[in-house]
């Protein structure tokens, strides 16, 4: 086995999935022209992790595969994999959301963690994940993953009444296949991934074990649809399109009409303990070493980027400038200062997997969110209506045109005219774009909503500790008084925390 090129990639995709983009049935992604750019700029991914290999490649059973597939049992293979997944953030300066690392990840974190997936008499269910893990690296495969069931009726539960009838569950079971029909959303990466994975997310009623299922497939699997929202890539050039013209990762629809799942590739067939445990204990804080380095990539860029638009329009020294770009680099120093403390915090979080401290990532996984569109506002706020007056590179090209640029679209302290307009281009392409739009979006919501993860985060901090700061308080404070016998001494009801 061996990593991928990006042509290998492409390859790998010339299969008979059913795919639908704008109401048209497309049988082999890699020959439609939509799709043409996007393709190229995951093919460019697999070849990023080739000329990095240093970083991102590894031995692994007999053979090299992605660092992102390392199953950490120390703290050197967490510094190890965090240099690969930092590498690989740095090829889209984190506008992919979803590489192939992301879901290498999370598969190597619940192959590490036996003692949840083998729990309720589901040790075959984990045998089988393993080997699916341990295939993964092998073929080096790209995979995506919806864990997201429609809801068509909000005063329903999910689980509930219309919604209930939407929800992907298993439906039958012979002696070599275990039959899923339903929905699920979102697959990012859907019809450009070599695999589905579905897995558990949010926990569901003990008495419905059909929907407790967790399994990966093949796209070209028979009875699976891939339903694309509009494409946003755009066929330009990356001089005025760097994002549009190679990262929409194109998310999708999934439908399952009695889709067969090999038995060997099923991880928790109908059983509601594994299913409502397996992202409860230790998901956060394996996951998230690999969304904050990709979200700190992304920041600094924009730090830098936003740096550059304030110097060519001659603003760097203006405070309100100079208070929005250190706004910015907080929000960069922060996340990093996070990832760090997660990081150094990490311990064997049981069966010998090193996890990183999960309590700097449930406080980052609602705040940040917000960060991310505060982030948009001032690169918006910078480059104000400079985003909507800027050439494209064929302007430049014409004889023409190109010294009437020159002369009215040049930067501060003689930037040229070109390097202006790229400037404004890229942040247009990641603020202001249907794709900038879209990412925001993702942002807002791919961790799940801030509002629930702020919740969730309140419990988690309920759960890790016994909180006694205010009763410590008020029994130091009555030991003073008593002792220098201040006036009123202590009430009754404070009295009664000194036990």
């Amino acid at each position: 086995m061996s990593a991928r090129t990006g042509i290998q990639y492409l390859r790998g995709l010339r299969d008979y999935r059913s795919v639908w983009v704008n109401g048209e049935a497309v049988r082999d992604v890699t020959a439609h022209e939509l799709f043409k750019g996007s393709l190229a700029g995951m093919a460019g991914y697999f070849d990023w992790q080739n000329e990095h290999a240093g970083s991102c490649l590894m031995e692994h059973e007999g053979g090299v595969a992605s660092v992102s597939h390392l199953i950490p049992k120390s703290r050197e293979d967490l510094a190890r994999r965090h240099a690969c997944l930092r590498t690989l953030a740095r090829y889209s300066v984190g506008m992919l959301g979803r590489t192939p690392d992301y879901l290498n990840v999370t598969f190597a974190g619940f192959a590490g963690q036996p003692s949840i997936w083998r729990q309720a008499g589901n040790g075959e269910g984990y045998e089988n994940l393993c080997a699916f893990q341990k295939e993964a690296a092998a073929r080096d495969l790209a995979l995506t993953h919806t864990i997201i069931h429609p809801v068509v009726d909000k005063r329903y539960r999910d689980y509930e009444g219309v919604n209930r009838q939407l929800a992907l569950r298993k439906v039958d079971e012979t002696a070599d296949f275990v039959v899923v029909s339903g929905a699920r959303i979102l697959a990012t990466l859907g019809p450009f991934a070599d695999e589905l994975a579905v897995y558990p997310a949010h926990p569901i009623p003990e008495d419905q074990p059909d929907i407790a299922i967790a399994f990966a497939v093949p796209l070209s699997s028979p009875g699976l649809k891939v339903l694309c929202r509009d494409h946003y890539g755009l066929n330009r050039n990356v001089f005025d399109h760097p994002f549009s013209s190679r990262f929409d990762e194109q998310d999708a629809f999934i439908v399952f009409d009695n889709v067969e799942v090999p038995k060997h590739r099923v991880f928790c067939n109908a059983n509601p303990t594994v299913f409502n445990t397996a992202m409860r204990n230790g998901w956060t804080g394996n996951i998230m070493q690999q969304t904050v380095i990709r979200a700190l990539a992304k920041l600094e860029f924009a730090y830098d980027l936003a740096t550059r638009i304030a110097e060519v329009t001659g603003q760097q020294k203006r405070s309100e400038v100079t208070h929005m770009l250190g706004e910015l680099w907080s929000y960069a120093e922060l996340t990093r200062a996070a990832l760090q403390a997660a990081e150094d915090g990490a311990s064997d979080y049981g069966d010998g997997t090193w996890i990183c401290d999960e309590r700097p990532f449930y406080a980052l996984r609602p705040t940040m969110p917000g960060w991310m569109v505060r982030v948009n506002d001032i690169l918006k706020t910078l480059g104000s209506h400079n985003l909507l007056a800027t050439p494209a590179s064929a302007d430049f090209d014409d004889d023409e045109l190109q010294p009437i640029l020159e002369n009215y679209l040049a930067g501060a302290d003689d930037i040229a005219a070109d390097e202006r307009a790229r400037l404004f281009r890229t942040a247009w392409d990641m603020v202001g774009s249907a794709l900038g739009g879209r990412m925001e979006l993702y942002e807002r919501f791919y961790l799940a909503s801030a509002p629930r993860t702020y919740a969730l985060a309140h419990m988690r901090a309920q759960q890790m500790a016994e909180w006694e700061v205010v009763p410590e308080f008020w029994r130091a404070t009555d030991e003073i008084a008593a002792r220098y016998d201040l006036a009123g001494g202590c009430d009754q009801q404070t009295r009664r925390y000194n036990g």
